[in-house]
């Protein structure tokens, strides 16, 4: 008999009680306070929309020092019956550690049996298995310490969408840009606009995280890196992620369909020192009324 989404999503309730029964000190695991509401709803009245897919964190304590490493969790409406979406991080990981740690964690998940929940058995694989990548990635900080002085990257990205409306996904977007440290605006309506910058890894996880599961009509269009033996903060053009609102022509009678004003957006670039960018997003060059 086929598997229902309401007997998955109650197996991912029970899944999530039983690890925050695990987990229950202050900032082990982080589970939006919206995220369970919303699959209890649907639960009680399955004709509706589907609720957002349960999102949330765990963090590990690894080895004597008890490095932090973040497993970060994002589940189908049918897991356990496909796989979850799995990511594990650290500040104490260079990025190629990073991605060996994941290739090992995804590995591991595919040899479990299909229709089990496996959310504590990826934190235990984690926590058993992330000390040699923390080792090697000491090993080669070190060795770069000593030969070269540490440079950053400011790593900036102009990412294009044909239309940037809903509440729910402009909520991700600043929240995503919050928890990452990233400065830049997110420009509502059509067509949107969304500016990142700061740490290359973390305008590449942004990028990641808004496009996934599938956002149609999206591309980055050009990235910046600039290198400094400073802070990357001195190399940024915004100060926070900004909120642009430009309405130029009301909304047509329709709902939530207006565009932006174009001389608006110009203006905003040249007073951030990039507006050369208007012609990279919209393949004219920009010029601003009297």
């Amino acid at each position: 008999m086929a598997v229902t989404v309401k007997e998955c999503l109650e197996l991912q309730l029970l899944e999530v009680e039983m690890l925050l029964s695990m987990f229950p000190k202050k900032g082990e695991m982080n589970l939006d306070e919206d995220a369970v509401p919303g699959v209890q709803r649907y639960l009680r009245n399955p004709d509706g929309a589907l609720p957002p897919q349960l999102r949330y964190s765990i963090a590990v304590d690894v080895g004597e020092a008890k490095v932090k490493v973040e497993l970060q969790v994002l589940l189908p409406h049918t897991y356990p019956h496909v796989t979850p979406q799995l990511f594990a991080r650290s500040n104490a990981l260079h990025r190629q550690q990073q991605l060996q740690l994941n290739a090992g964690l995804a590995s591991h998940i595919s040899s479990l049996d299909s229709g089990e929940v496996c959310i504590y058995e990826a934190v235990q694989w984690v926590k058993d298995n992330s000390l040699p990548y923390l080792e090697n990635s000491k090993i080669s900080s070190e060795s770069a310490s000593k030969e070269v002085v540490v440079k950053e990257t400011l790593h900036r990205m102009w990412i294009y969408s044909h239309h940037i409306y809903r509440q729910e996904l402009r909520k991700k977007i600043f929240d995503c840009a919050k928890k990452l440290n990233l400065t830049g605006f997110c420009l509502t309506g059509k067509p949107g606009v969304i500016c990142v910058e700061g740490l290359r890894d973390n305008c590449e996880e942004f990028w990641r995280v808004i496009r996934y599961p599938n956002w149609k009509h999206i591309s980055c269009k050009h990235v910046e890196n600039v290198e400094t033996e400073g802070s990357v903060d001195n190399l940024r053009l915004f100060r926070a992620f900004e909120d642009l609102q430009f309405q130029a022509h009301g909304d047509y009678g329709l709902r939530n369909d207006y565009h932006m004003d174009l001389g608006q957006f110009l203006e905003f670039l040249k007073q951030h020192q990039s507006g050369h960018i208007f012609q990279i997003l919209f393949g004219v060059e920009g010029k601003l009324s009297d």
